[in-house]
Parts: structure tokens; C-alpha cells; sequence
């Protein structure tokens, strides 16, 4: 069964809507910077996943085809026949599956961040296990040491302290079972039917999904452009908000077709 989100739906009437999808551990905030700027020429959406901020928390495993079908879900709910999708990192793989499997819904895809299988499994499971056990908090500092280069935290600490205090009120359960998604997915196979014109970003010092993650994707979706953003690491839309939104922009606006 789908769960149900919660969602920001902001920007101008009748615009085209770009849908934002974020990362693992966050929540519909971290896209605020996108969201107020293209909101000036697009219909901005930005939700919850399950398990995630607000979102409805079902009990775990999910799957791909289970965040992609809330995804779905939400859009019929709202009467969005057609978006662009942006997402990071766990969003990007969700933004995958949906220009895959309901190629109809999706005009262009921005994919930031991803990776199409990341891997090995016991990683991932043993993540999950680690989370039921002891909550988020068990993890944060490693995860947070991914999120942003050392430069950044050094420099953000506000950013840092906000940032830690959304991961770490991620529900146990749904943070868990978006790492079993996670484990189990392989959407390699299914990037060459990928028809929407496609952006790649990669932050240059992403220890969780290297670039060279995102040039595979770029390599197999038809058509697709990389670009990689420095300094970045993990979550590159929040320590290089004004540079990747300039990037989304352009993209999203066919400047660079």
C-alpha cells in the first residue's frame, strides 16, 4: 500500500512543476533554496518519503517500486499529469525508477548525487539493523561526514546543527527501511529505456556516491550530460546552493539541450 506524504506545493499557478526527492536521513527542507528560486518560473513540489520528516512511517522493508509508487500516488493526488524530477541521492534512485517505470509522468530528470547500484547489500542491511537498535543518532556522525566536505562544517557550523537535528529526528523504521530499498536495488538494467532528457551532478568529494557513480548513469541513459560540482561532497544542493541551482535551472529551462 502507498503511504501517505506530506508536501510543499509552492511557486506559480499553471507553471511546469518540478518535483524534488531528497536524500536519505532529510527532509523536504533541504531543498528550500531550489524551491524559492525556481519557484519564479516553475510550480515547485517538495515532499516528505516515507518514514521521512512528516511522512507516514510503514513498517520496513520498502522497495523502489514502493517509494515510486507513493510518488505516483501523490501526483494523481494533486492532479500533476507531468513533472520534471529532481532528486538527491535516494531521490535520484526514486527520480530513476519513475522515468523507467511511468515514462508518461516525467518531462526531464536532474539526478543528483546517485548512484544506480550501490552496493554491497550487507552494508545497507546492516546500516538498517544498526538504526532499529540504537535510533538515527548511531549513525550521524558518520553520515554527516559524508554529507559535507570538511571545509564546509568547518564554516557552516549553524548549517551543520540544523542538518544533524533533521537526520537525527528521521524516524527509526523509515530510515531503516529506505536503506533495505537501498540493498536490494539494481537500476542499471532499465537506464538504457530512459527516454527524458537528463542531468548528472556528482559532487567531486562525495565519499558515498562518487562521481564516477554518476558518470555510469550518464553513460547508459541516452543523451544524458554529467557535471561534477566543487567543492561538494554528499548533499551538493545544500553546501553549493546558488551554484547547482543555477545548474537545475538552466537545465530545467533547455538552456543546455
Amino acid at each position: 500500500m502507498v503511504a501517505e506524504l506530506s508536501y510543499e506545493l509552492d511557486g506559480r499557478d499553471g507553471a511546469p512543476v518540478i518535483v524534488f526527492t531528497g536524500s536519505l536521513g532529510t527532509d523536504l527542507t533541504m531543498w528550500q533554496p531550489q524551491s524559492g528560486r525556481l519557484g519564479e518560473r516553475f510550480r515547485t513540489l517538495r515532499y516528505d518519503i516515507r518514514g521521512h520528516g512528516t511522512s507516514e512511517v510503514p513498517s520496513g522493508p520498502y522497495s523502489m517500486a514502493d517509494l515510486g509508487a507513493d510518488l505516483i500516488a501523490l501526483l494523481d493526488r494533486l492532479g500533476i499529469e507531468r513533472a520534471s524530477l529532481c532528486g538527491l541521492s535516494i531521490g535520484g534512485m526514486i527520480s530513476m525508477w519513475m522515468a523507467a517505470h511511468a515514462p508518461e509522468r516525467v518531462e526531464r530528470l536532474v539526478l543528483c548525487c546517485t548512484s544506480a547500484q550501490l552496493g554491497p547489500p550487507e552494508t545497507w542491511t546492516d546500516r538498517a539493523s544498526t538504526v532499529r537498535a540504537g535510533g538515527v543518532e548511531a549513525v550521524a556522525d558518520a553520515v554527516l561526514g559524508r554529507w559535507f566536505t570538511a571545509g564546509f562544517a568547518a564554516a557552516e557550523p549553524a548549517v551543520m546543527a540544523r542538518m544533524r537535528g533533521i537526520l537525527t529526528a528521521t524516524p527509526p523504521e523509515g530510515y531503516a527501511g529506505c536503506c533495505e530499498a537501498i540493498a536490494e536495488m539494481d537500476l542499471t538494467p532499465e537506464l538504457p529505456s530512459i527516454a527524458a532528457p537528463t542531468l548528472v551532478m556528482a559532487g567531486e568529494e562525495d565519499p558515498a556516491t562518487p562521481p564516477e557513480h554518476g558518470r555510469r548513469i550518464a553513460e547508459l541513459i541516452p543523451g544524458a550530460r554529467f557535471e561534477t560540482v566543487s567543492p561538494a561532497a554528499h548533499l551538493a544542493t545544500v553546501e553549493r546552493p546558488d551554484l547547482t541551482t543555477a545548474m537545475i535551472l538552466r537545465f530545467l529551462s533547455n538552456e543546455e539541450a
